[in-house]
């Protein structure tokens, strides 16, 4: 039998039955931290093992001129991931063990979340003098 308008059956959830929130966000957001970190851990060992074959000059390249600041941002937009990932993979373990669905307070926290992943971030950039 065909289904017609007046179904009460509920829709499928869709961009125009959800509203964005917090939450929402903060899942994209650890699904694109999590591609991130696999292309710059990819990155990252591509550059040791470079190094480890003596191409040098095509190191140095990374680390001269203006290049010198693209790589700066990206290792530290990789630090910022690794940092955003592993807080928000502790808020998962929470959830894990039955914690913290309430709405607002799930909002709230994957706010939070995201501001505070610059914290670990600008300690070790700061620390390292970068």
């Amino acid at each position: 039998m065909a289904s017609d308008w007046s179904d009460p059956r509920p829709l499928s959830p869709h961009l125009q039955v959800w509203r964005w929130h917090a939450t929402m966000a903060s899942s994209i957001l650890h699904r694109v931290t999590g591609m991130a970190l696999t292309f710059g851990a990819a990155a990252l060992a591509i550059w040791l093992v470079l190094l480890a074959f003596g191409a040098e000059d095509a190191v140095a390249f990374l680390f001269e001129g203006w290049m010198a600041w693209v790589t700066r941002f990206g290792l530290i937009a990789l630090t910022w991931a690794v940092s955003y990932h592993w807080l928000n993979g502790l808020r998962h373990l929470m959830w894990d063990a039955g914690k913290g669905f309430d709405p607002k307070g799930s909002n709230l926290r994957s706010i939070l979340i995201m501001i505070g992943a610059v914290i670990p971030t600008a300690a070790l950039w700061l620390s390292i003098g970068g």
